[in-house]
């Protein structure tokens, strides 16, 4: 028995989705309210009947998500904006203090990871300790919102309104992560791994232990570059790449490789315009002149982060 599920804490979110359409139906000055509420309530729908819903009624959902974007009927209403004196007053006010909730996240995910996986009495589990990384992530936003509330004197429908405008300024662009990882799913599927296998073993002397973690990571990070998310890169990367000439011919530690090889991914989703929810919704947020400046001030820090996970691979991943 779990006490914490990961299918609780979906559900958690598509309840949220759920407030925000209905908060976008009631704006009469929406410019496309039944669309967007339409939109939103489909995502909550995903998260809720995710072990529900049968798979092809999923992906009909998907679908129709697709088609209120690709026709326009997603956009973000017009109440509830904040001046721009405003947000530099509050700016001034709490100075570097408006990062702690965000650095909250990772901190309670890294050692919830660690730590709730090992909790239960008996049988009774805490946590799923098979998702425990998700369920930690899940609670460290959660965490980080009652402090984000505490630090901002904001109430609860204060946060609530603030969190729909910034979903709705995201927009579509949200479920790029979901989608890219589904397509990565498909491109294994179809045999692009042995493709990209073929390809590396007659362009690069993959018999050479440092060669095939140079390829991996490489390819990692440029096929994500053009992916636009690390997770599907991965499923191709790792099935054309890793596998077969890291694990498979020299005896890497497949852990070790695929833990690295997604953080390589990563660097590659810092340095992509295709990453648009990630480097182009930001600088839209912060009203950047230059809508690539993100990813301009991302590039040194990707490249060390780069280099390091190579050396890293490099040392560990035969070794252990």
């Amino acid at each position: 028995m779990k006490i914490i599920t990961v299918e609780a804490c979906y559900a958690v979110v598509g309840l949220y989705l759920f407030v925000l359409a209905g908060r976008i139906a009631a704006e009469r000055e929406h410019p496309r309210r039944w669309g967007s509420a339409l939109f939103w309530t489909l995502l909550g729908v995903t998260f809720i009947g995710a072990k529900i819903l049968a798979p092809i009624i999923i992906g009909y959902l998907v679908v129709a998500m697709v088609v209120l974007a690709a026709t326009g009927q997603v956009t973000r209403g017009v109440s509830h904006e904040v001046s721009r004196e405003e947000r530099v007053g509050h700016a001034e006010r709490l100075k570097n203090r408006i990062f702690w909730p965000a650095l909250l996240i990772p901190a309670t995910a890294v050692v919830g990871t660690l730590v709730l996986g090992e909790l239960h009495l008996g049988e009774v589990w805490l946590v799923e300790p098979k998702q425990v990384t998700l369920i930690a992530l899940s609670l460290g936003a959660m965490l980080a919102l009652i402090v984000a509330m505490r630090t901002t004197g904001a109430r609860v429908g204060a946060a609530s309104r603030e969190g729909s405008r910034l979903l709705q300024t995201l927009g579509w662009s949200l479920i790029l992560p979901q989608m890219l990882a589904a397509l990565g799913g498909i491109f294994a599927k179809a045999g692009v791994g042995e493709v990209v296998a073929g390809l590396v073993a007659q362009t690069v002397p993959t018999v050479v232990p440092w060669v095939a973690v140079v390829a991996y990571c490489g390819g990692m990070a440029l096929f994500t570059m053009v992916m636009g998310n690390a997770f599907a890169a991965f499923a191709v990367i790792t099935g054309g790449i890793g596998l077969p000439f890291i694990v498979k011919l020299h005896g890497g530690n497949p852990a070790i490789m695929a833990a690295i090889g997604m953080l390589s991914g990563y660097c590659g989703t810092l340095l992509t315009p295709m990453a648009a929810n990630f480097n182009l919704v930001p600088a839209m947020l912060l009203e950047l002149d230059d809508k690539h400046a993100v990813i301009k001030a991302q590039v040194p820090l990707a490249l060390v982060i780069f280099a390091a996970n190579v050396i890293l691979m490099m040392v560990l991943v035969y070794r252990f």
